[in-house]
């Protein structure tokens, strides 16, 4: 969603880089370029012109003209003004002291609230809570029965009493879904209500019903990212008619442009609290504004990252795993191989990963390209080979990868492919355990120099024999008599003047004395 607007202040940072001091007209010019990225991405008019006037006026105070480096330190000011903008800190939910906490769901028809509901439960669930979603649409057709199919996808309970499609009252499911959760002991209710248009002051006035006869701890306005300049308007009638406490940005993965995140926490004082970023349950998290902004800035984001991996990995695995590496990786299989791409799997699109990298920015094109579908194709392979053939891939000859091949719907070249890499990233790792380097690549501080190619050492130049077994028995008296003559004979080598550290003739190692500064060093 932000892939212009992460260009465009790429290409306007690359401009100041290499200057050594910025003038009035290089402020001047970035922050009219930053400006025009911000328009672009459809953020709202009143939010560029704070952002700039706070980048303009750091930018020309002391911070930037007595730095080493003016271009990073007006990287710094344009990253810590965007996270402000985001809201600031990280906005965490607020939980009851007593009873269930509850949480509404308010927003627009379409913003994707039932859908994000499930989400919602589901990562409450993660969170060690147990959550109920409660069916309060009783408006849009088959609300109810969309909440159930999500509510079952999630893994989490749902109070649905009313049919819905019309029939049922919405404020009263509400209010008896409070007495039901504390029976069965559920600690998190989440309402999904109807959804309304910013102008229908009679679906506007259900919603505070709602509101007043569960009095939520959090009131969560679920904002489409896609809706570009009419969020704001949006958000603001919804916090006339009901008044939220956090928002939440769903379909974050559109390819729209994504003002809407940089301007409604801005107008409205209320700050996002949760990202929604694809279709599957688990593309939910909480929204962290210092870790977009960096990754609108092309710094990556690998927190996140790290966290995906530590929810997913698990730690028995991967310390199996290592001690398999540790022993030079001779038993690291393709069974082992597997796993591992399986557990990347868990955390997601490949592609999304690499984009939380940092510098993945100028490779962007490539790495969409990245087709999931390719891991799925690698794992067919693996597991078309019988168990001995993935403990031991030597097994496999010209007939077996045939087999393979057929066996799981590719061509051989994919399976040479995958076994010739599988070889040459064990012997990879078999020389970093031993210490010996990478292969290939210089020597590296700690870890032994790379393997170099062997080469002869240069035979020792001098006269060659003859052939001649005459001519070879006068070169062999000749050089009798010039051995008897002494050093200085003509054609005999002379001694080499001074030692291997240009010490001067007659100072030998016995005699050779240090300077003393040299001695004190020492």
């Amino acid at each position: 969603m932000f892939d212009t607007l992460s260009d465009r202040l790429a290409a306007t940072f690359k401009n100041l880089r290499g200057k050594g001091r910025l003038s009035e007209a290089d402020i001047d010019a970035t922050a009219r370029e930053i400006r025009i990225a911000l328009l672009e991405a459809d953020v709202a008019l009143p939010v560029v012109r704070a952002f700039i006037k706070q980048v303009k006026d750091r930018a020309l105070g002391a911070e930037v003209s007595g730095a080493l480096n003016p271009a990073q330190q007006i990287i710094k000011i344009v990253n810590e003004e965007l996270i402000n903008i985001l809201g600031g800190e990280t906005r965490r939910v607020r939980y009851a002291k007593t009873g269930p906490t509850v949480i509404m769901l308010a927003g627009l028809q379409g913003a994707g609230k039932t859908t994000l509901a499930g989400k919602l439960g589901h990562w409450l669930k993660s969170q060690k809570h147990t959550p109920l979603l409660v069916a309060c649409d009783l408006q849009r057709p088959n609300a109810v029965n969309q909440l159930s199919v999500v509510a079952e996808r999630a893994g989490v309970a749902i109070y649905a009493p009313e049919p819905g499609n019309g029939v049922g009252d919405p404020v009263k499911v509400a209010r008896d879904s409070i007495e039901y959760a504390k029976q069965k002991q559920y600690d998190v209710v989440i309402v999904d209500t109807a959804g309304r248009l910013g102008i229908d002051a009679e679906l506007m006035q259900q919603a505070a019903d709602i509101r007043a006869a569960v009095n939520p701890d959090e009131v969560l306005f679920v904002v489409d990212a896609m809706i570009g300049q009419d969020a704001v308007t949006t958000a603001q009638a919804f916090l006339d008619g009901v008044d939220f406490t956090g928002v939440v940005l769903s379909k974050l993965d559109g390819d729209a442009r994504g003002g809407a995140a940089l301007s409604v926490a801005h107008v409205t004082g209320r700050q996002i609290m949760f990202a929604s970023n694809g279709e599957k349950v688990d593309d939910f998290d909480a929204f962290h504004p210092d870790r977009m902004a960096s990754r609108i800035l092309g710094m990556g984001d690998m927190l996140s990252l790290i966290e995906k991996a530590e929810q997913t990995f698990s730690q028995a695995e991967a310390e199996k795993i290592a001690s398999k590496l540790q022993g030079g990786g001779k038993d690291f299989t393709l069974d082992d191989f597997l796993s591992q791409l399986e557990q990347v799997q868990k955390m997601g699109s490949i592609s999304k990963l690499l984009g939380m990298l940092p510098g993945m920015g100028q490779i962007r094109d490539q790495i969409n390209n990245i087709d999931d579908k390719d891991v799925n194709r690698v794992g067919a392979i693996i597991k078309s080979m019988t168990p001995a053939e993935r403990t031991d891939p030597k097994l496999i000859n010209g007939s077996r990868r045939l087999r393979i091949a057929k066996g799981s719907g590719v061509g051989v070249g994919e399976v040479n492919n995958l076994v010739e890499r599988f070889f040459e990233a064990r012997k990879m790792m078999s020389a970093m355990a031993s210490g010996k380097g990478i292969p290939g690549m210089p020597g590296i501080p700690g870890m032994g120099g790379g393997k170099k190619s062997a080469k002869k050492a240069p035979a020792a130049k001098g006269r060659k024999k003859s052939g001649n077994p005459l001519k070879r028995a006068q070169e062999e008296q000749a050089a009798a008599e010039r051995r008897a003559l002494g050093p200085g004979a003509p054609g005999q080598q002379a001694p080499a003047q001074g030692g291997a550290f240009g010490l001067g003739a007659g100072k030998g190692p016995s005699d050779f004395e240090l300077p003393k500064e040299f001695k004190d060093l020492l």
